[in-house]
């Protein structure tokens, strides 16, 4: 290939040429050229715009779901306290009025057993 035919390609990739002077000027696009751009961009940012409202309320959906999830969680533990401080009241009035204490959560820490020399009289 000769330096012609390179020229030739450069020129028809690059928008700019250079006149005499040195300086570089932007090639002249045609009208029709540049509506035919328009009309081929206008779908194109249609259908981008239409997948980008698509794809922020699929965002919205899930954001409101996950609230929706973490506040019943928050409902159900609270609902949960409520109940075990309502239980714990009424087992306090019935340890007041019976004297008896009843202990449910007990755990057995370590376990012994004691042999005494002397027998039990």
């Amino acid at each position: 290939m000769n330096d012609e035919q390179k020229k030739i390609i450069i020129n028809k990739i690059s928008e700019f040429h250079q006149n005499e002077s040195g300086e570089y000027q932007r090639t002249p696009v045609s009208p029709v050229n540049r509506w035919i751009t328009y009309a081929m961009l206008v779908p194109i940012v249609a259908v981008l715009v239409l997948i980008g409202i698509f794809f922020f309320a699929a965002f919205l959906a899930l954001l409101a779901i996950a609230i929706v999830v973490i506040g019943i969680r928050f409902w159900w533990l609270r609902r949960k306290y409520t109940h075990t401080m309502q239980q714990y009241e009424n087992s306090k009035q019935h340890t007041d009025n019976d004297q008896t204490v009843i202990i449910e959560d007990a755990q057995i820490i370590e376990e012994t057993e004691i042999h005494r020399k002397t027998p039990n009289k």
